[in-house]
């Protein structure tokens, strides 16, 4: 198969201390991919990087020719300021914005795509209520609408079940079904190994750096879930910084 993205001897990080590094290996396209961990471990800092919030310490992504509008991003909930004054129409909207711009207008056919997207995560009767007024659920319900409309080939889920309820995972889960089902990348950042276990047939186990990856069956073994946990554990916060090439004298 071909790969969607490829990371090549990847560190990423913050005012060049690490975060995730050493990491090799391709995504291919098409791919249910999860990537688990301890808390610490790197998982949304591989996805930033995948969709180019920050840049490669050292090493480098290579996205295969996929332009920003390829991929989508949905970053955790806890990211998402819902003082913000806009409505679940508006908001849900602003996954046509590369097809209209930031400042296009919404004709018939885009306002029939919006009402379509919001009706398929089960929010018909939502559009003119306040995010900030949502639930946990139905603002999760509202940002797979936005993903929805926003039709990328790659599909980057930053804890997208974590404290929404049963029925709404259900629901959710199904769309990443649907969309696996379309050939489209999906990468899940995700807690929960049983559920990881029953539905992501690769996995990878991020510990700062890459304890196993591969099929899932083979990855997340007691063996393996120890290691990442110790992994995480030992990691020095305070670790030299990343060396920064010098110009040549």
């Amino acid at each position: 198969m071909t790969a969607a993205l490829r990371f090549n001897n990847l560190t990423l990080g913050y005012d060049r201390h690490p975060a995730v590094h050493h990491l090799n290996g391709a995504v291919d396209t098409g791919a249910l991919m999860a990537v688990v961990g301890p808390n610490g471990a790197g998982k949304s800092t591989l996805f930033k990087g995948i969709v180019g919030m920050i840049k490669p310490l050292a090493g480098r992504i290579d996205r295969e020719g996929l332009a920003a509008r390829d991929i989508a991003y949905l970053p955790q909930a806890a990211e998402i300021d819902r003082s913000f004054p806009i409505n679940v129409f508006d908001m849900v909207a602003m996954g046509l914005w590369h097809h209209t711009g930031l400042f296009g207008g919404i004709d018939k056919t885009a306002r029939r795509r919006i009402d379509d997207a919001i009706a398929a995560v089960g929010l018909t009767g939502f559009e003119d209520r306040a995010i900030g007024t949502l639930s946990g659920g139905q603002m999760q319900r509202m940002l797979f609408a936005r993903l929805l409309l926003q039709d990328a080939r790659v599909i980057v889920l930053d804890e997208p079940f974590n404290a929404v309820d049963a029925k709404t995972s259900a629901d959710l889960f199904d769309l990443v079904r649907r969309w696996h089902g379309e050939k489209r990348t999906v990468l899940t950042a995700l807690h929960d190994i049983d559920f990881v276990r029953a539905n992501f047939p690769e996995t990878l186990l991020l510990a700062r750096e890459p304890v196993a990856w591969g099929n899932t069956t083979t990855v997340l073994t007691p063996e393996n879930l120890l290691t990442a946990r110790r992994m995480c554990e030992a990691f020095d916060e305070h670790a030299a910084e990343c060396a920064v090439p010098t110009a040549a004298a």
